[in-house]
């Protein structure tokens, strides 16, 4: 499966379906902020990656704070030469083994289990995706994750709580959804703007699209959730 994804432009349809067959995790940490990415915001994310910036085919790819798997695979499925995803949650990887098993690319995807500071040696990879903890339940969560893709890749792809709750822009983002995919081109929090630069990379790019979560945890108050993240593009200049 693998090769013969990596001969032919893959359509974005055909990745948001890859990318639902892909199991999630049925039993999140509310204290890791483990919720699924869903399979537009990942197809979006990955397709910008592999076909606008050609970030994906042929590369050598590092998803930090994998989960279940779901942007890992979704590269090896657009054609990545190999892909590392690295999680704390054991029962989490696993189940990422178990869904490469499954959807045919156990060969081009390896895992890791631990905390991400266990990837070292500089910029080993081409590319770096990420959906790290918004900070919500921990401080500054996103910031760590940043400070490691940028030691450890040259292009970084990485979703981020949008800084304000803007109801202007998710009435935007749900109307235009159909017409431009459910992006904006927006710019970066200054905070983060700061803290990228002061680390050593330079932000290419940043969208805002819509994000909605389902009542997961006890704390939560509505059945769903619409809110904002953002995606930032991001190259590293260590």
């Amino acid at each position: 499966m693998g090769t013969h994804a990596q001969k032919r432009l893959i359509r974005k349809l055909d990745l948001e379906r890859f990318l639902s067959t892909i199991p999630v995790n049925l039993t999140p940490k509310a204290n890791l902020e483990q919720y699924t990415t869903s399979e537009h915001i990942a197809a979006t994310m990955l397709y910008i990656a592999a076909y606008t910036n050609n970030d994906i085919v042929g590369k050598h790819v590092l998803d930090l704070g994998c989960g279940t798997g779901r942007l890992s695979l979704g590269a090896a499925f657009l054609g990545a030469d190999n892909v590392l995803g690295v999680d704390i949650d054991r029962d989490t990887l696993k189940t990422a083994a178990t869904n490469a098993q499954n959807t045919g690319f156990a060969s081009n995807t390896s895992w890791i289990n631990g905390d991400i500071s266990i990837i070292k040696g500089g910029q080993c990879f081409d590319t770096v995706l990420q959906n790290p903890p918004f900070g919500v339940q921990t401080r500054n969560a996103d910031r760590v994750f940043l400070v490691k893709a940028l030691e450890s890749g040259k292009m970084i792809y990485s979703l981020h709580n949008h800084p304000m709750v803007d109801k202007r822009l998710i009435s935007m983002l749900k109307s235009s959804s159909k017409n431009s995919g459910g992006l904006f081109e927006i710019q970066p929090s200054p905070f983060l703007k700061k803290f990228i630069e002061q680390h050593g990379g330079v932000i290419r790019t940043v969208y805002a699209t819509l994000m909605t979560i389902p009542k997961m945890f006890d704390f939560h108050t509505k059945l769903r959730h619409d809110f904002v993240i953002d995606l930032y593009i991001i190259e590293s200049n260590n």
